[in-house]
């Protein structure tokens, strides 16, 4: 199969779940894939060095082909230039689709953001969709200036987006049950959870735990973690706990706010953006690692990726979340779960996991460590998504014979 990934982020960008890694594994498994993606800016809104806008750009990233595309850089709370980061890159990818169809087969399309799924039903191409956040949904939960406008628009642009789709993955099952509610055909949308973007046997052996007892998060710091609840139950800890250390790793909108809340703790450190290779060794030394979501019902059904990554790092979790991915950890026996948006009762579950042996802490991560490598892998997503593929393929191509 020739198959057009279609994508509006994509490696050097971090926290990328379905990058290198995914295309070499479709290619692996004999098929020809072409990256379309945009100029690298996220998450600083700043275009990379190394690159520049024109009209496109070819390169290869680790042997994957790639076809870069113009965009306007942005990622800040504006909701116009947000606006036009989408906008932007909807444009190119609509025009680079509609005069290259044929040189493509199927096209697997990422979103968020929706503009992308537009472009591609826009120009006709048979493909299957990739559902990671709900929208309008998370638009309208992030909370950003002037995203109730959007809500209408975008709302119409789902569902003709969702119509057009041959095929839709959705990352839980939550998700997929209000899409169902949506009108989208049951047998059109499967369920592919994601994986961590480590997998365990590249995770060297855990050294030595960091004292005083610490509890690490890494990724975004935005509008959807809602962390000020982290900032204060860390306030909480200096109180009760004051040996208990939070190290936060990563970056995001509400970057300047939590440091500015967080500047006369002596028991929260924030330690920026580093490399995958880093903070996956940052991970491995935690004594426990920290999972936060806002108090939100469209947060109840979409499972952070961070959420397979911990678990892959073998590490016990505190974890303040609701809904399915709750229930995810729960299951998995390697967390301590608590309500979203409850400062108190994240406090008493960071104290709970400090007060816990070494023993009992090593077999919770270990409990994780199995409960992923048994349900969520790579290779597990992998096989799913490549037998919905070839799939889609065939009722596709069975469709254009009976016509």
């Amino acid at each position: 199969m020739r198959i057009a990934y279609v994508t509006q982020w994509f490696e050097p960008e971090p926290n990328i779940v379905k990058g290198i890694d995914f295309v070499r594994e479709l290619e692996g498994a004999g098929h020809s894939v072409t990256v379309i993606t945009g100029l690298p800016n996220y998450p600083t809104g700043r275009i990379y060095p190394g690159y520049r806008l024109r009209l496109i750009q070819h390169e290869t990233v680790d042997g994957v082909n790639v076809v870069r595309l113009p965009l306007y850089p942005s990622h800040d709370r504006s909701s116009l230039r947000r606006s036009l980061n989408y906008l932007s890159f909807f444009l190119p990818a609509f025009v680079y689709l509609l005069f290259r169809r044929s040189r493509f087969d199927l096209a697997y399309v990422y979103h968020p953001p929706i503009t992308v799924g537009l472009a591609a039903a826009l120009a006709r191409i048979p493909f299957v969709l990739d559902v990671q956040d709900l929208w309008p949904d998370t638009i309208a939960a992030t909370g950003m200036a002037g995203a109730s406008k959007l809500v209408g628009p975008l709302g119409a642009a789902c569902r003709f987006v969702y119509r057009r789709a041959s095929t839709i993955i959705a990352q839980s099952e939550g998700m997929r049950r209000m899409l169902i509610e949506r009108g989208v055909p049951g047998a059109k949308v499967s369920v592919v959870r994601n994986w961590a973007k480590v997998e365990l046997h590249d995770i060297s052996a855990v050294a030595v735990p960091k004292q005083p007892f610490t509890l690490v998060y890494g990724g975004n710091l935005g509008r959807a973690q809602q962390l000020g609840n982290l900032i204060d139950a860390a306030s909480i800890l200096e109180r009760e706990r004051p040996e208990v250390r939070i190290l936060l790793f990563g970056s995001g909108v509400d970057e300047p706010e939590l440091r500015h809340r967080a500047h006369r703790l002596g028991n929260v450190r924030f330690g920026g953006r580093i490399p995958p290779g880093e903070i996956a060794r940052e991970f491995a030394q935690a004594d426990a690692l920290l999972l936060h979501l806002g108090d939100d019902c469209l947060f109840d059904i979409t499972i952070p990726s961070k959420t397979q990554y911990y678990l892959a790092m073998g590490r016990p979790i505190v974890a303040a979340v609701n809904g399915e991915t709750a229930g995810l950890l729960r299951k998995s026996g390697a967390a301590i779960v608590v309500p979203p948006a409850d400062p108190p009762a994240l406090a008493s579950a960071m104290i709970e996991m400090a007060e816990r042996s070494v023993g009992q802490r090593e077999r919770m991560g270990r409990a994780g460590a199995d409960f992923y490598r048994d349900n969520l892998s790579f290779s597990k997503g992998m096989n799913r998504t490549l037998a919905l593929l070839h799939g889609t393929y065939e009722a596709v191509a069975l469709g254009q014979q009976s016509r």
